[in-house]
């Protein structure tokens, strides 16, 4: 489909501040809002990519970390799960989401619904009707509790039960707004949902808008496939909707494509104090790769599931940010007490002394005491490093 006509861009920015907007829009930049929280990051973002890897921590918890520093665990997981004030729902991926987007992803459900049997054509309506009947008089519940989650013990194997509550989560007739162990719990949404939200029922074309202005919110100056891909809308749905945001069209020097930015990125210079940390490969600044490439000239690449002796960086590199910028990639490990950096490389020796500030802030943060780098890309760095982290 042809990309949206859009009036002259009236505003052009340097690639250092479009940089510079991303970065504050990410809450990267500039003094952290540490009394709003974890929720007030997640309210932000509008998104947090959830997933299954856990090495320094899981990438759920890698996201306020990341701007509020160390702020604790536990209180990561009470802000997310269990208060009704998130839900869990697919977005860029499988996300936590703040519960007052519920009636934005109305377009999806709907869409979820009009296909029909997702995930085994061959459950019945009849198990379909029987895990919401039993949600409803025993309340929430997990898949297993439900009856089980797995025919046998293979990963993919799901149950008749498993597929029926995840056909109902992905309709809407159930959410997930808590997790046991890491296990999804399931509950009827008319029970969960908050009447004044459960209620609504947008239009696609107004959730769509809703959701593209809110990214461009999160990201301050993007493209259309940027803003698209931060909640993996259809350009079918996106084109219409982009007039109705009040994005403004801009031009970045080194963009080829054209841009939009929030107004409110627009209104004050981004300035302030950079925050130095590593980051999840999931976390919002670089999820998009393409963009991330375009923005901080790093070509980063998940390698959890590539072959080990194909990896180049290591099995979860972390970016490390510093100065604004993208100054290396540590692959972490925890053994005991200590943090280990399986793999460590920096775009300059300057970088040093943000490296050792990354991983002492990241080992205390997850209750280690000691830092052990094993490979550096650049050995002769290693007594820079080592002094710094003694």
């Amino acid at each position: 489909m042809t990309a949206p006509s859009s009036p002259a861009p009236t505003v052009e920015l340097s690639a250092d501040d479009a940089r510079r907007i991303a970065l504050r829009a990410q809450g990267l930049l500039g003094a952290p809002d540490r009394r709003a929280g974890v929720r007030g990051v997640l309210r932000h973002l509008g998104a947090v990519q959830l997933d299954t890897i856990s090495v320094l921590a899981r990438s759920h918890e890698l996201i306020p970390y990341a701007r509020l520093g160390a702020v604790g665990r536990p209180a990561v997981e009470s802000a997310y799960w269990g208060s009704a004030a998130t839900f869990e729902y697919w977005s860029h991926a499988a996300c936590i989401l703040p519960i007052e987007e519920w009636p934005l992803f109305a377009f999806r459900r709907r869409g979820y619904r009009s296909r029909g049997h997702l995930w085994g054509a061959d459950v019945t309506e009849e198990t379909y009707l029987r895990v919401l009947d039993q949600l409803r008089a025993e309340g929430p519940l997990t898949s297993t509790e439900l009856g089980g989650a797995k025919r046998t013990s293979e990963w993919w194997d799901w149950s008749d039960t498993k597929i029926a509550v995840e056909r109902a989560l992905a309709f809407g007739d159930v959410v997930c707004t808590e997790r046991r162990s890491w296990k999804r719990v399931y509950a009827l949404a008319e029970q969960a949902i908050p009447t004044e939200l459960f209620e609504q029922d947008p239009t696609d074309q107004e959730c769509v808008r809703q959701l593209i202005a809110q990214a461009g919110a999160a990201l301050g100056v993007a493209t259309r496939a940027d803003l698209m891909d931060y909640h993996r809308l259809k350009a079918k749905h996106f084109d219409a909707a982009l007039p109705e945001t009040g994005l403004v069209p801009v031009t970045v020097a080194g963009w080829a494509a054209p841009a939009w930015a929030d107004p409110a990125a627009l209104a004050t210079a981004p300035r302030g104090r950079h925050r130095t940390t590593l980051l999840s490969p999931f976390d919002s600044l670089v999820w998009d790769r393409p963009r991330t490439e375009r923005i901080f000239d790093m070509a980063h690449r998940l390698e959890a599931y590539t072959p080990k002796h194909k990896r180049v960086h290591g099995y979860f590199a972390m970016p490390l940010l510093a100065g604004g910028r993208l100054v290396g990639r540590v692959d972490p490990a925890r053994e005991g007490r200590t943090l280990v950096a399986r793999q460590v490389s920096l775009t300059s020796p300057r970088h040093v002394g943000a490296l050792a500030e990354a991983l002492r802030e990241a080992a205390s943060w997850v209750g280690c005491t000691d830092v052990r780098v094993e490979a550096l890309h650049d050995e002769s760095l290693r007594p820079a490093v080592e002094k710094l982290l003694a």
